[in-house]
């Protein structure tokens, strides 16, 4: 959501900005823009549409800068359009900005400024922030540091801002607040970015900025401060990320490049912490708050999206192995809904990005309460990282795509660990039964990559079938029933079918009543302990003349025999079936999606990482 980069040093800015645009592509946007201070003047270019459509439209332009600031802007206040679209200038021209975040008091000081007599071209929060840091700059005759320092004072909301001074011809200001900055450090030169991507190919020494933190960046210097005016020492860290993770690699979208990758980034999320011939799982950030967790009342899952589908996998596992009452609560709600929580309480959240907006208040507010905060992330160095009390990573790469596939399968990988880790050490687990788990989980990897070999053309076959239908049914039971709705939400992201997914028992609960000839259901349908009330399931739908898709176990005539059209799986224990029935369903969404035309890389109106309510 809303991409931002910057860069200040020797060469000229504008290469640099839209190759970084470029990469924040996949965060979602729908225009963008670039800011370039040319020694004379600042330069405002911007553009509804793709990074393509600015370079168009700039092109013989003035361009000759060696410092910039770039933006591709998911629409919030105001319609996507060229006034709307980022960078936004002050009145008097002297000042240029882009903001990802909201502004919530915005009408506030917009009212303030229009008496005042500023006027505005846009309709968006950002522009009337601009123009009220350079009121404070004139009335206060400060420079343009301690102007942003007055102004976030007053603002409420949440943001990332990048600053250019026409008096200033070397000089970012930024600052952030609830949305995630990194500035990378080249020589004699940074690079400020939404995330790490824009500046991999240039530095892998990078800077994560926290909350309530301006910074001062130029070409051979690198201030941070706090808003009290208090230097802070920068912390140096160090990138473990190749640029070949967030290119395409021959494949035609990264979705389906990412999907290819699960065997590996499994097998990532487990190496070093999983021992399947010695049964041992050695995990720090279980160790580290394990005392907590044994004593622990209950466990509360707090997630969104994708996440919160790997939060409900996990709610069956751990009260299935370690008998402890578990909760899964929407990020979204949770924040809001004055919930119960105590010292006793362990709040896990679970984030791709580490940086979701509504996870990240949910765990303030929790934290506040004195719940233990143990964060399951994907991105080193982010924002729920760093406010965890423990945690771990999924070690499953940059995830360009905006509908999650790899990171799924890496928190799951991850859960499945937390799970066994802390039914051993509660005792909740008999031998046999943990062995058996933990020689299945060690084979999912190479059961991935089986799947994706052996039905990969069988799949692209059923797809071209059900690429024009209007709706589809998902349905699973059990450990499965997660994975009936992540199927659903993969077919909508992708596709734009509308699809639902339930509990199969839930069918005769209302949703059979849309079930005709041209309704295609698909079952999650693998051997376990509901299997034979499952294949009842499929029964009822066949009878009334609804199409049959089905994720089965290999071996199984029963329910492959009833099925129209069917996705095969290793068989492994019920409680890892989860994680391979999940991959079939990724590359139906994903095979639909393309007979359709869509970009499935970047779905209309979605973003990858929402870091805005």
């Amino acid at each position: 959501m809303c991409g931002i980069v910057g860069y200040v040093g020797n060469n000229l800015a504008y290469p640099v900005l839209i190759d970084g645009l470029k990469k924040l592509e996949y965060r979602g946007y729908d225009s963008a823009g670039v800011a370039l201070h040319t020694g004379n003047s600042l330069e405002v270019y911007k553009k509804e549409g793709k990074v393509a459509a600015l370079e168009a439209s700039v092109y013989g332009k003035n361009i000759q800068a060696t410092i910039g600031i770039g933006h591709t802007r998911w629409a919030t206040h105001g319609e996507p359009s060229d006034r709307n679209a980022h960078p936004h200038a002050s009145n008097s021209g002297d000042i240029a900005m882009i903001h990802n975040g909201i502004i919530e008091n915005y009408a506030q000081l917009k009212n303030e400024l229009l008496q005042k007599g500023y006027t505005f071209k846009s309709d968006t929060d950002s522009e009337v922030l601009v123009n009220f840091i350079e009121d404070i700059k004139i009335n206060n005759d400060c420079s343009l540091e301690e102007a942003v320092r007055i102004a976030l004072k007053r603002v409420v909301g949440a943001y990332v801002i990048l600053l250019l001074d026409k008096d200033l011809p070397d000089t970012i200001i930024a600052a952030r607040k609830g949305s995630p900055l990194v500035i990378g450090i080249g020589e004699n030169a940074h690079y400020l970015g939404s995330d790490a991507s824009p500046m991999l190919a240039y530095t892998k020494e990078v800077v994560y900025i926290n909350d309530y933190e301006l910074a001062i960046v130029r070409p051979d210097e690198l201030i941070l401060k706090n808003l009290g005016n208090e230097r802070i020492t920068p912390f140096v860290q160090k990138l473990d990320i190749e640029l070949a993770a967030i290119e395409k690699g021959g494949f035609d979208h990264f979705m389906l490049k990412e999907i290819f990758e699960q065997p590996q980034t499994i097998f990532d999320s487990l190496r070093g912490r999983m021992d399947a011939e010695h049964q041992a799982i050695t995990l720090s950030g279980i160790d580290k708050v394990a005392d907590k967790l044994l004593k622990a009342n209950r466990i509360i899952i707090v997630a969104c999206g994708t996440s919160w589908h790997a939060g409900l996998l996990a709610e069956y596992v751990i009260e299935e192995l370690c008998r402890i009452n578990v909760e899964v609560e929407y990020a979204s709600e949770f924040r809001y809904r004055n919930p119960i929580i105590t010292d006793q309480d362990i709040i896990i959240a679970i984030s791709q990005s580490g940086e979701t907006a509504d996870t990240l208040v949910a765990l303030e507010n929790a934290k506040k309460q004195g719940a233990t905060i143990f964060g399951l992330v994907n991105v080193v160095g982010s924002s729920i990282a760093r406010i965890s009390d423990a945690g771990a990573y999924t070690h499953a790469g940059p995830e360009i795509g905006v509908a999650s596939t790899k990171a799924f399968t890496a928190q799951l990988a991850v859960l499945y660990l937390i799970a066994l880790k802390v039914a051993r050490l509660k005792g909740t687990i008999e031998g046999t039964l943990f062995n058996r788990l933990l020689a299945d989980l060690a084979r999912v990897p190479e059961y991935v990559k089986e799947i994706l070999d052996d039905q990969d053309a069988v799949i692209q076959e059923i797809a071209k079938k059900y690429s024009d239908a209007r709706d589809f049914l998902y349905l699973g039971r059990g450990y499965n029933f997660p994975i009936a709705l992540e199927g659903a939400l993969k077919l909508k992201e992708i596709s734009y079918i509308h699809a639902e997914g339930y509990p199969a028992a839930e069918m005769k609960h209302g949703p059979i009543a849309l079930v005709d000839e041209q309704l295609p259901v698909v079952f999650v349908a693998t051997k376990d302990s509901y299997h034979e009330k499952i294949v009842s399931n499929i029964q009822e739908i066949k009878a009334r003349k609804g199409k049959v898709i089905a994720v089965v176990s290999q071996g199984d005539e029963v329910a492959a025999d009833l099925a129209d059209d069917v996705m095969f799986v290793p068989q492994v224990h019920e409680i890892i079936a989860p994680i391979l029935s999940v991959i079939p369903l990724q590359l139906l969404s994903y095979y639909i999606g393309v007979n359709r035309g869509l970009d499935v890389d970047k779905p209309r109106n979605l973003a990858k990482s929402v870091t805005v309510e």
